[in-house]
């Protein structure tokens, strides 16, 4: 792989086997489904390095695309559950139980297509895209950025989550869509089918860790740094900059969708709780903590929030949020690049004179997969 120098490999292949024999090995199915969850926000974070770390667009609101797959997946598995026979003490057989209970007698012309797996899982990344699409033609067009940007993206995803609470005959209102059960006839509820899920789970997002490293080593990833950096030097070269926010805030938005339709089969259910503003703010935590310039970084970002906000809750049932809060303060403080200028700062020239064939050899391309130098302010 031509995008991937050798400390890559080996950190990517470090990754890959602390996610498919470490934590297998070492945890319960229980402990290993939450991993797994914790592993669906890492598409979400993947996709904001690259829109935010490398082409410098900050969105708050990547909780609606996160959403929107989940509920697309939501939806094909509810309906695989709302067989005629399955539903026979229903007034309306053969409808999601929500919607009977609000006395909806049709299935909704925009669910039919959720029957056909294949079209679910064409939806999945395409729907998030194509909401993506319409709100960055419309924002970048018009060279609306910055903070403005970031507000919108937040009014979105609080105008989501109010539309599929008020919509609840059609969409399980603030309960989302629950009792989800098989897919494709396949129980998902099982431990067994959970430690499947989780693999499937951690290859995919290695996979679009793979992807993502392709884009910033090609000319598109290096244009985007530029863009970051200068907009108006790229934009006076001739570069439609318009066009490239709008592709890199699609691809985030499909990572995002991926990633929400892995959270619905690792936990069973999708609700609003997951699309609107905190959840939002929390996938960006994710990616700061772990540095928003690193895509290895950003992963274990949202491993380690993750982790620190179950052990917390357990430990300090009463004082967790505070105690969550302290530590992000602390991380910001101590730690302004993430984890993975940490890395970058204190561990990467030790490393690279122990393993001096794992230094890089200089190059011209967008910053690695690995931590990049800290980002200079955009003007």
């Amino acid at each position: 792989m031509g995008f991937l120098n050798r400390k890559d490999v080996l950190f990517i292949g470090l990754l890959a086997a602390l996610i498919f024999v470490v934590l297998p090995l070492a945890l319960e199915p229980f402990r290993l489904n939450l991993v797994g969850k914790y592993l669906t926000y890492g598409f979400v974070a993947l996709g904001l390095v690259l829109c935010w770390g490398d082409a410098g667009i900050l969105s708050l609101g990547q909780g609606v695309f996160f959403g929107l797959g989940g509920y697309c997946m939501a939806m094909y598995l509810k309906l695989e559950a709302s067989t005629p026979e399955a539903t026979k003490i229903q007034s309306t057989p053969g409808i999601p139980d929500f919607m009977d209970w609000n006395q909806i007698t049709e299935l909704p012309l925009f669910w039919r297509p959720f029957h056909s797996l294949a079209l679910t899982l064409i939806a999945i990344p395409l729907v998030p895209a194509l909401l993506a699409l319409v709100v960055g033609f419309a924002m970048f067009k018009r060279r609306v950025g910055g903070t403005y940007f970031a507000i919108i993206t937040q009014a979105i995803a609080a105008i989501l989550t109010i539309l599929i609470i008020g919509q609840q005959g059609y969409t399980g209102g603030v309960n989302g869509i629950t009792d989800l059960r098989t897919l494709n006839g396949w129980d998902i509820r099982t431990d067994h089918a959970r430690t499947v899920l989780y693999f499937i789970n951690g290859g995919l997002l290695i996979g679009c860790l793979l992807l993502g490293q392709y884009v910033r080593r090609s000319k598109l990833g290096r244009i985007l740094v530029a863009m970051r950096d200068k907009e108006d030097r790229v934009r006076f070269s001739g570069y439609a900059v318009a066009d490239f926010k709008i592709f890199v805030f699609c691809f985030a938005a499909a990572l995002a969708g991926i990633g929400g339709a892995m959270f619905t089969l690792q936990v069973g259910f999708m609700s609003p709780s997951f699309v609107g503003i905190v959840p939002s703010i929390d996938m960006v935590i994710f990616c700061a903590v772990g540095g928003r310039t690193s895509l290895l970084g950003t992963v274990y970002g949202a491993l380690a929030v993750n982790w620190a906000r179950t052990t917390l809750s357990e430990a300090f049932p009463e004082l967790w949020l505070l105690a969550l809060g302290s530590l992000f303060i602390l991380v910001v403080v101590a730690f302004p690049d993430g984890l993975a200028g940490t890395y970058r700062k204190y561990f990467d020239p030790a490393l690279d004179r122990l393993l001096p064939w794992l230094r890089r050899r200089p190059s011209v391309h967008s910053p690695a997969v690995l931590p990049a130098e800290p980002i200079a302010p955009a003007e």
